[in-house]
């Protein structure tokens, strides 16, 4: 393994646990409703369990109503039973072959408490690309005791691993921070 490969690894993987990040903040609820709040929750449609939006359409009809259109009318009553289930406490309804989901309005304590969370998931976010990096490092220190590269090389690498670092975790501040903002808007 080369100096470059180490710090495309990193690099890689970083990127991965931003996109992680971004994914799990998008399951945070907020008081605006967009139809990725139902991606998690499944259907049993003819004998296993599939996910939502591949046995209906999902759009917003408002900025706090979100619309199902199960493709089979049978399935109106399983997707309600399923958004009923789920652990988002929203509350369908039926209006013929038409599911409305309205996306109830926020408490401030609730808020607070959801923004409590998207910084939890932004620190273990951190702690994954910190992790990342102290594996890099490990790497070059191993390819400096296999006198593959000189210490010269070993700590410009490092340097280049730690900027790397600092712009990832930039990065991950500025995610939590929009989806806090998301969050608090009423």
């Amino acid at each position: 393994m080369t100096i470059a490969d180490i710090k495309k690894t990193a690099e890689t993987k970083m990127a991965k646990s931003v996109e992680a990040l971004k994914n799990e903040l998008q399951k945070i609820r907020t008081g605006r409703a967009h139809p990725g709040i139902l991606d998690q929750v499944h259907v049993e449609y003819y004998g296993s369990m599939v996910p939502l939006s591949q046995v209906a359409n999902l759009s917003l009809l408002d900025a706090r109503t979100i619309s199902v259109q199960p493709w089979e009318k049978g399935l109106a009553s399983k997707i309600e039973k399923a958004i009923r289930e789920s652990d988002l406490g929203l509350n369908p309804a039926s209006q013929g072959d038409l599911i409305r989901v309205p996306m109830p309005a926020l408490t401030e304590e609730r808020r607070k408490e959801l923004t409590k969370v998207a910084r939890g998931e932004g620190e273990d976010a951190k702690v994954a690309v910190r992790n990342l990096r102290r594996d890099a490092n490990e790497h070059l220190k191993k390819l400096l005791k296999d006198k593959a590269i000189t210490e010269d090389d070993e700590r410009r690498a490092q340097d280049d691993v730690q900027k790397l670092t600092d712009r990832t975790i930039t990065e991950i501040d500025k995610t939590v921070q929009a989806k806090e903002a998301d969050i608090l808007a009423v």
